[in-house]
């Protein structure tokens, strides 16, 4: 098994404003391994880009223990009263390993964008031709060459994060941190950055730890998942077992968004078909992975169970390799029948939703 680059153990983090105390994060583990890209996903407020900075300790723990690359960071049990804290020099060097890149960008507007990124490589130990070289070497891998005498006013939105990408992989580091790195820009320029990130990981073997609040950018390129609420890790996995068969209700609604089947199920949910179900019918979506996208589940049904399925809609996916498809169907038999049915295809691998009908079941 790979070992952890990145491992964050039972993460608290605490704030007092006034009289108040807020948990930003409660006793939160993450393991992320070397070539992940682990996607933390969460809406705003859950706590994730507070985890995510303890990463390289711009946000101190309250209590936990952070392990990057070997290396303890922060060491504090919950009933200890000192913590154990990696030296300001020592973690100025390991910064240099952990590129970050933030929603806006954060370029320095009186410089060029060849300074821009040069700027990262101040305290390095190379000779200005060496700089200019890296320099050079970085622009050409974002794209952005033509562009090195510009200024960032001059840059699209897309531009600019290309230009802070270059900038966090100046020192060559092993892991890129992402938080909403993607949430100001447009859909097409967001796939573009994202494409960028994946090449990164697998012709560069960059570690990856992707903070969103949009599924859509998880489902493009990570390969883990964490889905975060209230300052906690509500459920994690696979990308594939994440939306093969995620759990939780929030979770759900992250990935219905990221497949647009929320709005499939709120428009075929108002057909006629659907709303005047019959005592033998019920609306149900079927989830299914792999070799089970392949079989005739539908001829099964009726084959076995004398059970109609009427498909009102049907989607595949590839994730991870793996086929991932979705249906929303009114199934019609009697009702022993039906559970039996429902019975079998749960046994063949598929999640069976009852979205509406025959008292669920």
């Amino acid at each position: 098994m790979t070992e952890s680059i990145i491992s964050l153990k039972n993460i608290n983090v605490t704030f007092r404003q006034k009289n108040k105390t807020i948990n930003a994060v409660q006793n939160v583990s993450l393991e992320v391994q070397s070539g992940d890209i682990y996607g933390v996903v969460g809406y705003s407020g859950a706590g994730k880009s507070t985890l995510v900075r303890t990463v390289n300790l711009l946000q101190v723990p309250t209590s936990g223990q952070v392990i990057v690359q070997d290396s303890t960071f922060f060491d504090r049990q919950t009933n200890q009263s000192h913590a154990k804290i990696i030296n300001s020099n020592q973690l100025r060097q390991k910064r240099r390993k952990i590129g970050m890149i933030f929603q806006h960008f954060n370029l320095l507007n009186e410089r060029t964008v060849a300074e821009n990124v040069a700027f990262a490589l101040e305290h390095a130990k190379l000779s200005d031709t060496q700089k200019a070289d890296k320099v050079g070497e970085l622009l050409k891998l974002v794209e952005l060459s033509d562009r090195s005498q510009q200024y960032p006013s001059q840059l699209s939105g897309g531009q600019k994060q290309r230009v802070a990408i270059a900038r966090a992989l100046a020192n060559d580091p092993e892991i890129l941190i992402s938080d909403e790195a993607t949430s100001a820009l447009d859909p097409k320029t967001t796939n573009q950055i994202l494409g960028l990130l994946k090449k990164l990981n697998q012709e560069y073997g960059l570690t990856i730890l992707l903070i969103t609040h949009e599924m859509q950018a998880v489902k493009e390129i990570a390969n883990k998942v964490a889905v975060m609420q209230n300052g906690q890790i509500i459920e994690r996995g696979s990308l594939l077992n994440i939306f093969a068969n995620p759990k939780e209700q929030l979770t759900k609604e992250f990935i219905e968004t990221a497949t647009n089947l929320d709005q499939a199920i709120a428009t075929v949910s108002q057909q006629a078909l659907v709303q005047n179900l019959q005592e033998n019918q019920i609306f149900a979506r079927l989830t299914y992975t792999g070799n089970n996208t392949n079989e005739p589940l539908i001829a099964g049904l009726y084959r076995q169970y004398q059970i109609v399925a009427n498909i009102l809609y049907g989607d595949i996916e590839i994730l991870q390799g793996t086929e991932v498809g979705s249906l929303l169907v009114i199934l019609t038999g009697e009702q022993d029948k039906l559970t039996a049915g429902i019975a079998q295809l749960a046994q063949a691998g598929v999640n069976v939703e009852i979205l509406k009908g025959s008292h669920a079941l």
